[in-house]
């Protein structure tokens, strides 16, 4: 009686002599190579697609590489998760309970990491819309630095002593970016200020002069050289000029010191203020 409790199976009223016949065996091997196939297929299929997609933007230098391999990755992942459902049901597993109970736990860890995933959520906005891209110099979140790394968690940048800071992307995309590689000129400004006893044009002369001399100083736009001010101490010299955005920074500093040489080799005072005491007892 033991005996046969324990060679009966009570779902099916079959026995184990049923499960060890030629016939399951075959089926059951029969499926285990299936899904071996199935999953090399879809293997193959992930990594080609993958692959594909991230080419496209490093063949193509106007595209985004970022993006590209972003939504190669998506791709990838998209066809290995069909691949899982089709090796489950070569095996007759019901899907549909599991797809239920995966969108549940979906449910439950997004309420859980919100802030997290709000940072997956810019990074995917950053991605898609690419406001800045891996080499620009930009002004986010209060810090100004070189684009390292854009990933879907937070952006790197190296600021400018090359220090790496990590921006968590929900703050990035949360505020305003300010982007200085994306046009390729700037307009430089300055105020250089002379005493009233100098002469205006002779000022205005050495100004010009040094600045445009300046292979880097641009003619279209025409540059502005005007004056804009009468100050408490000096005559103030508005100069506007454009210039390349990656020689900005040292040519503002190169042309600050050039026109004051000028200005000085030209004879032009320039002011700073000066306070006179008087002695009241005297």
């Amino acid at each position: 009686m033991i005996e046969q409790l324990l060679n009966y199976d009570i779902y099916n009223g079959k026995t184990v002599g049923d499960y060890l016949s030629l016939e399951f065996i075959v089926g059951v091997a029969g499926s285990i190579i299936g899904a071996l196939l199935i999953v090399f297929v879809g293997m193959f299929l992930a990594g080609w697609a993958g692959r594909r997609i991230r080419n496209i933007g490093h063949r193509h230098e106007a595209l985004d590489d970022t993006l590209f391999n972003f939504l190669g990755n998506i791709i990838r992942y998209v066809i290995l998760g069909f691949t899982l459902l089709i090796v489950l049901n070569t095996f007759g597993i019901q899907t549909t309970s599991i797809v239920a109970v995966i969108g549940a736990a979906g449910l439950a860890i997004g309420l859980a990491l919100q802030g997290t995933l709000s940072n997956v959520a810019a990074g995917v906005m950053i991605i898609l819309f690419r406001p800045f891209k891996i080499g620009d110099f930009v002004e986010v979140a209060g810090i100004s630095g070189t684009v390292k790394d854009i990933s879907l968690n937070f952006t790197e940048l190296a600021n400018v002593s090359n220090i790496q800071v990590i921006v968590p992307n929900s703050q990035v995309w949360g505020n305003i970016i300010t982007n200085y590689s994306t046009n390729q000129t700037r307009r430089a400004e300055w105020v250089f200020g002379v005493s009233y006893g100098a002469d205006l044009k002779a000022a205005e002369e050495a100004i010009r002069t040094t600045i445009m001399a300046d292979p880097r100083s641009l003619t279209d736009p025409a540059p502005f050289i005007q004056v804009n001010n009468l100050g408490d101490f000096s005559v103030d010299f508005l100069v506007r000029v454009w210039v390349p955005s990656s020689e900005y920074f040292a040519y503002q500093a190169d042309m600050k010191r050039a026109v004051k040489e000028a200005l000085d080799a030209a004879g032009v005072d320039i002011p700073f203020p000066t306070q006179t005491l008087i002695n009241s007892e005297a």
